[in-house]
């Protein structure tokens, strides 16, 4: 029999012959081609449609034996129930430190978190295999740890790409747990010293649900149970120690449980409070002293000098408490900024005592003048030379005197004279009175007497106060 194929331009006949039964094959194969694979005969010229090279790592041999038999046991129950303690050492391995917040009193960790303790339920025989992984799958299905974060405000298992949980079953039982978790718990922050602080702060493992009588928490390798990575570090503060303690916890209702602390302090980095918050303030206090400097008829400038750097002292102090806790005690900063604030306020009651000074002193000078006209042959007069400059009133008031009675124009530099009429009926208690507040007189009467004190003595408290402040803090 020929056969006959349809090619492109009619029927053509095939380069092969078949006889009725191979024909009857070849139909058979066209209608159901999956029957063809592994078949010992295959057309001529259709081979390399058919053909398929079988793997033989998918054939499956049948269903294999699970080497751990999970279902045969009761998993809810711990291992070795109703017998001692069973021991689950511990390891820490922390990734980074994110965030320390003054204001919630917090801070997020992220760490590695291993747990290690023997369950003779997962034993399994194994001649090769040394250790069998799993995902966290498995975890769902054995028992496992209840160890908590005390005191923690948020954590979470990474879950990117999938569940960082892994579970190594050795064929002795032993098995190792491990998990990447980020956690946020409270830290009790002292700010009695802020911004020159050190803070301790402790991260608190402990299981929820078994006591030291079910299960024994402990850190597998002491203090070489805690790794920490060389990179951490913080913006605002210096890592200087990472260890780790334990101890017992008890609960009046439960009983007494197993604790691990990890322990870390922080030194908080002073430069930039130093820039953002001492330096200005610093700033404000000397700008406050060029008031001293300044005439003390030149009211505008002086009052508007000394609103200024008040005003500016006010926002500082207000910068630092916005970002920090609202706490009942006084912090170093706080005495730092408010004592700068008072020698700010203090300049400026300064000149407002200048300024009142001087004008009680030019209303008694107007007062004498027109009550005790100048004339030469005054009788019961006295002389009174006082140091410092004089105004235009003062020397005003010399103009009815005879040049006799004046200095030289050299002798007047530093000195003014001033000629004052005293009623010959004063008693002599006020002469005594007078002479007593000699020195009063000579402060109080130069108005700018005063100004020049405030030059010497503003700067040096303020030197003595930074003095024992940064001795007692630093």
């Amino acid at each position: 029999m020929t056969i006959k194929k349809r090619g492109k331009h009619g029927f053509m006949e095939a380069p092969w012959k078949y006889d009725r039964r191979k024909c009857q094959i070849l139909v058979a194969t066209l209608r159901s081609p999956k029957k063809m694979v592994g078949a010992q005969m295959t057309p001529p010229g259709l081979g390399h449609l058919y053909k398929k090279n079988l793997d033989v790592t998918k054939i499956r041999t049948g269903k294999p034996r699970p080497l751990l038999r999970v279902e045969d046991h009761d998993f809810t129950m711990r291992p070795a129930f109703g017998g001692p303690a069973i021991p689950v050492g511990v390891d820490v391995q922390v990734e980074s430190l994110d965030s320390i917040s003054e204001v919630d009193m917090d801070f997020t960790m992220t760490l590695y978190l291993r747990h290690y303790w023997r369950d003779e339920r997962l034993a399994f025989p194994s001649s090769s295999n040394r250790s069998m992984t799993f995902d966290g799958r498995l975890v769902k299905k054995i028992w496992v740890p209840d160890v908590f974060f005390v005191h923690s405000k948020r954590s979470f298992t990474h879950d990117t790409t999938t569940d960082n949980i892994m579970l190594r079953v050795f064929p002795d039982g032993h098995v190792l747990y491990s998990m990447r978790i980020t956690v946020t718990a409270m830290c009790n922050m002292d700010f009695s010293h802020f911004p020159l602080d050190s803070q301790t702060c402790s991260l608190e493992l402990e299981s929820y649900a078994y006591t030291d009588e079910d299960l024994m928490l402990y850190w597998k390798n002491g203090d070489e149970s805690l790794k920490t990575d060389e990179k951490i570090s913080l913006s605002q503060f210096l890592i200087q120690k990472f260890h780790t303690t334990s101890r017992l916890a008890f609960y009046s209702s439960t009983g007494w449980y197993n604790r691990l602390y990890i322990n870390f302090t922080l030194r908080r980095h002073i430069f930039f409070f130093l820039l953002q918050t001492y330096f200005p303030a610093t700033l404000m206090v000397m700008l406050s002293w060029v008031s001293f400097w300044i005439d003390h008829r030149a009211v505008p400038a002086r009052v508007s000098l000394g609103i200024m750097t008040v005003l500016t002292m006010s926002t500082i102090i207000t910068g630092v408490n916005a970002s920090m806790p609202r706490v009942s005690y006084i912090r170093a900063v706080d005495i730092y900024l408010w004592v700068s604030f008072v020698f700010v306020f203090l300049s400026v009651l300064e000149y407002a005592a200048v300024n009142y000074l001087t004008t009680v002193q030019e209303q008694k000078e107007r007062k004498l003048r027109d009550k005790f006209p100048c004339t030469c042959g005054m009788l019961h007069s006295r002389t009174m030379t006082l140091d410092g400059s004089y105004s235009e009133s003062e020397a005003n008031s010399l103009a009815g005197y005879p040049r006799s009675h004046i200095l030289p124009e050299e002798e007047r530099q530093d000195k003014i004279v001033v000629h004052l009429a005293l009623n010959s009926e004063l008693t002599s208690s006020r002469k005594k009175g007078l002479l007593k507040g000699q020195m009063g007189l000579y402060i109080f009467q130069n108005t700018h007497a005063i100004d020049k004190y405030s030059r010497l003595i503003f700067p040096a408290f303020y030197i003595v106060f930074n003095l024992i402040y940064w001795s007692v803090f630093s």
